[in-house]
């Protein structure tokens, strides 16, 4: 199983950071549009060429997140109209999640087989996550899948603080 990690840092304000591997070799990197609209995140390989693209759809009664992979959308999470707890879904085909993904402990299965997993490492600055990819051909959408779902947890978290004031 190939070991990824995603390491944000704490005070990056641009959300620029990188995916490594267990060699702490830079993999993917990854930049995020700050103050721009609509809110983006590029995936780079290590040749800086863009491989895939998290979008914030604006506009939208309830926030919704594209995912594209190679220039193709694979999938979307979107928020659902819940008044007690908020509630996602992630619309992708064959592609499920199942775990308490909200904390970043789950498993990544296509048409019921384990892909990937991902954990989150509890002791560390920022976010940092460890990403096991079990196949290979799916690394891409696995490493555009854990950022969407970080984005969308930053999201909602900026909105609940937001709505506190």
């Amino acid at each position: 199983m190939k070991q990824l990690y995603i390491k944000q840092k704490v005070f990056s304000l641009s959300g620029e950071f990188t995916v490594k591997d267990q060699e702490e070799n830079d993999v993917y990197y990854v930049e995020g549009s700050f103050m721009k609209i609509p809110k983006t995140f590029s995936i780079m390989d290590a040749g800086r060429e863009e491989v895939a693209k998290i979008t914030k759809k604006m506009l939208s009664f309830l926030p919704k997140f594209y995912v594209e992979v190679n220039g193709e959308e694979v999938l979307t999470i979107k928020k659902e109209l819940s008044f007690i707890k908020a509630r996602y879904t992630i619309d992708a085909a064959g592609i499920e999640v199942q775990g308490n993904w909200w904390d970043m402990e789950f498993q990544v299965l296509q048409h019921g087989k384990v892909i990937g997993e991902v954990s989150k490492e509890w002791f560390s600055w920022g976010d940092s996550y460890k990403v096991g990819i079990l196949d290979e051909e799916m690394e891409r959408i696995i490493i555009a899948l854990v950022i969407a779902i970080d984005c969308v947890k930053a999201d909602q978290s900026s909105a609940s603080s937001g709505a506190s004031i």
